[in-house]
Formats: structure tokens, sequence, C-alpha cells
């Protein structure tokens, strides 16, 4: 006997093209999205073909998630 699960969506990180070309490898597929490590989450542009970080500025806090405090 099988029981069929629906399973969730799996999430997937939006990565927004970005205009211009990588200064190391002139690759034209930069991408702005977030991460986190260990200074805590930070937006970044990097290179997807190198991997490169152009730019790495603070983001929000907790990432994604938003509390109803911040909003205030």
């Amino acid at each position: 006997m099988t029981e069929e699960h629906d399973t969730p969506p799996t999430p997937v990180l939006e990565r927004i093209p970005v205009h211009g070309d990588c200064p190391r490898c002139g690759a034209e597929e930069l991408r702005r999205y977030p991460v986190v490590s260990e200074g805590g989450w930070f937006e970044v542009v990097k290179c997807q073909q190198c991997l490169l970080s152009l730019d790495r500025s603070p983001w929000s806090r907790l990432g994604p998630i938003q509390l109803l405090t911040d909003l205030l």
C-alpha cells in the first residue's frame, strides 16, 4: 500500500540580472542576490562564470524574514 504525498514546491532563489561585464573573465552574466556568511546577510553582485564578487552590501538582518517591528 502506498500513499501519495504532495511535496511542497522547492524554494528558488531569484538571481536578478545586472548589466555589465566581469572585469576578471569578461562574461556578461552578472547577477544580484542575497547570501548569508559569517557577518550576516549581504546582497551581492557576482559573476556567474568565475564567481568574482563585484559588490557586497549589508542586507536585512534576518534575510528574507521580515518582522512586523522592522516595518514600523
